[in-house]
């Protein structure tokens, strides 16, 4: 399996498949690259060269008691992409993801981005504070900090019920997803997920999405119960200069997944486009 050594000594997962224009794809919390099957596999097929990887921390990737933040998040990412060289590349973030999408694409060298997406993603930030009063109240974050080290096994069944709207009247459960969910969470490494809900929630990525020139996507369904719309998505799609806006109603955060035959196509569209 392919791993890049980071100069902090930190070995990082990755997957590189195919040929042509390359698509980064940048997972969320507490997940790993294998949340992108979906989307690698499409692509895949349609010509493009897929990459994702395991963010620090999380999958098969370094179990790091230290780095576990956005800067170093994009510092690795940046890594990542001058080993393999890619330029002209499609960044795409998810949740956690589209923050350490953003934070990576606003610093990236010129050449390295052609465009960016950001789908169901954190940015501008997740926390509810004086200037954000619309975020959420800290307290629910506590929350999950409680919840994750009290018992993260438990934790990681209940998550995925909101994460894909399976909590909502007339929803079916999809126990596959379910069980990859928890399979990919329980795989990283407890201290380091403990600490990334911090580096989600608390970090302030307006400066890294004014600094945007590149196109633009942002994606977000309107039931997603994880990372509220009107606070992520809405905010983001007005900072980031000339960006193209989505909405999928009724969709939840986990939308990539369980609506990959919708949101595929549409990706495809603004890629090529």
């Amino acid at each position: 399996m392919p791993f890049l050594k980071t100069k902090d000594g930190t070995d990082i997962f990755y997957k590189d498949w195919g040929k042509g224009q390359p698509i980064v794809f940048h997972h969320g919390w507490p997940l790993s690259a294998d949340d992108w099957d979906a989307q690698m596999l499409f692509f895949l097929q349609q010509g493009y060269r897929v990459i994702a990887h395991d963010r620090r921390g999380h999958g098969r990737s370094t179990q790091t008691s230290e780095g576990n933040d956005m800067d170093t998040y994009a510092a690795d990412v940046a890594e990542l992409t001058a080993a393999l060289d890619l330029k002209d590349a499609i960044h795409l973030g998810h949740s956690t993801g589209g923050g350490e999408a953003a934070r990576y694409v606003a610093r990236s060298d010129k050449g390295r981005v052609a465009k960016a997406i950001l789908v169901s993603a954190v940015p501008p930030i997740m926390v509810k504070s004086e200037k954000n009063p619309g975020g959420l109240p800290i307290e629910l974050f506590d929350d999950l900090r409680r919840q994750l080290a009290a018992n993260r096994a438990q934790f990681y069944r209940e998550v995925p019920m909101q994460f894909y709207g399976f909590n909502r009247p007339g929803a079916k459960t999809i126990e596959g997803v379910v069980g990859n969910w928890w399979r990919q969470g329980m795989i990283g490494s407890a201290h380091a997920q403990y600490e990334c809900i911090k580096a989600f929630s608390e970090t302030d990525f307006t400066a890294d999405l004014e600094a945007i020139t590149v196109p633009t996507l942002v994606m977000h369904g309107d039931d997603d119960q994880i990372v509220p719309f009107a606070d992520a998505g809405l905010l983001s799609a007005k900072i980031v200069k000339g960006a193209k806006l989505k909405v999928y109603p009724g969709y939840p955060h986990g939308m990539l997944t369980i609506h990959a035959d919708v949101l595929n196509p549409d990706l495809l569209e603004f890629i090529r486009s």
